[in-house]
């Protein structure tokens, strides 16, 4: 506990994904006082033609109540 599912563009290097994720987890037990080995990470690739209907909409229009940041980019910026 946490399990944090991060969503970006395909391509990233397994290296690269490791990095992040293990930054996440650094930055929860900084932030929150998680333990980092309770914390686990997942990615799912998503190709760049499909983001807004993939991820944008279903994910962040529809879940407006749960953002606590919203994104710099469509009709949501800000």
């Amino acid at each position: 506990m946490p399990h944090v599912i991060v969503k970006f563009y395909s391509g990233r290097s397994d290296e690269e994904k490791r990095v992040m994720a293990d930054a996440m987890a650094a930055t929860l037990h900084e932030t929150m006082g998680y333990e980092v080995g309770n914390v686990s990470v997942s990615v799912e690739e998503v190709e760049k033609a499909d983001w807004m209907g993939k991820v944008y909409e279903p994910d962040i229009v529809q879940r407006q109540d749960q953002l606590v940041k919203r994104p710099g980019y469509g009709h949501l910026a800000g």
